[in-house]
């Protein structure tokens, strides 16, 4: 079975998004060993998941070739296929990818098929969607080392606890601390 990963920049205070989904608060510019490590997690990768507000901003901004990326990036997210889950397209305005309405369904079939890695950049709906079904087999939260107060929350409010298992943790030059998790599924 295929591996799941999300990859999700967050505030020190949770927050994946400002109220209104700013991202003024992020760490930029990535230091080597940052671009290093998010290299090779997705190395492995051979399909992207996005909701489809990430999506509208996300395939055209790297399909723009953007300045100061490594090109060796851009290619790979480029020519990675990507899935869009969405309630309200019937059909993807992107290359190189198809959309779906249905998440769990999606995930489920993906996940059984043989290939490589699955990953999810981010996207509040999505993301909390994603947790809220127990589908992402690892977690790798990049906390920035800023606190915002209030926004969009990386975990939803589910009910229940939301047990984790730390995998690892790492801090970069820029700032930046990783969360490695995986769910502890019952």
């Amino acid at each position: 079975m295929r591996t799941f990963k999300l990859q999700v920049h967050t505030s020190a205070d949770g927050y994946m998004g400002g109220p209104n989904g700013e991202l003024d608060w992020l760490t930029f510019p990535w230091s080597d060993d940052l671009n290093a490590y998010v290299t090779a997690l997705t190395d492995p990768v051979d399909r992207i998941v996005l909701g489809r507000k990430l999506a509208e901003d996300f395939i055209p901004h790297w399909a723009s070739q953007p300045e100061g990326e490594p090109q060796e990036g851009v290619e790979k997210i480029n020519n990675t296929p990507k899935v869009v889950i969405s309630r309200t397209l019937t059909e993807s305005p992107w290359e190189n990818t198809v959309v779906a309405a249905d998440l769990v369904e999606t995930v489920t079939r993906l996940k059984s098929q043989p290939g490589g890695d699955l990953i999810a950049y981010g996207g509040g709906e999505l993301v909390s969607s994603l947790i809220a079904e127990n589908l992402v087999d690892e977690l790798h939260l990049f906390v920035n080392p800023t606190a915002i107060g209030s926004g969009i929350p990386v975990f939803p409010d589910t009910g229940a606890h939301q047990r984790l298992r730390l995998v690892a943790t790492r801090a970069f030059e820029c700032g930046i601390a990783l969360l490695h998790f995986e769910p502890r599924r019952s």
